[in-house]
């Protein structure tokens, strides 16, 4: 036998079930303008600025490599780190566009 607490709980489904849906839906909503839209703004700000990068920008790759651009291709670049152009300790090293994780503006330097 049930207790007539829990009969009672049990038929009182009504209002209680439409107030639990708002308070998913505020949930959702809420979770969508604090974590994912602006995650998004960010990704589309992140592709445009791969996008636009080109020969003689200064960039830091997502592993904090630091370099200029010295070639620009659809999906890779080739940046020039580790010293002034025709140094001996000069490298070139081939990164994808994407792992670019920012570009160095003249005001940052």
């Amino acid at each position: 036998m049930l207790p007539a607490a829990v009969l009672a709980v049990q038929g009182q489904s009504g209002p209680g079930g439409a107030v639990f849906f708002i308070n998913i839906v505020l949930i959702l909503a809420i979770f969508y303008f604090i974590l994912i839209r602006p995650q998004r703004k960010e990704q589309q700000r992140h592709k445009e600025m791969v996008a636009a990068l080109q020969k003689g920008d200064e960039v830091v790759t997502g592993g904090g490599i630091i370099g200029t651009i010295i070639r620009a291709e659809e999906h890779e670049i080739i940046i020039r780190t580790g010293g002034e152009k025709g140094s001996s300790n000069e490298s070139r090293i081939t990164v994808e566009r994407g792992r670019v994780a920012r570009k160095i503006e003249a005001s940052q330097e």
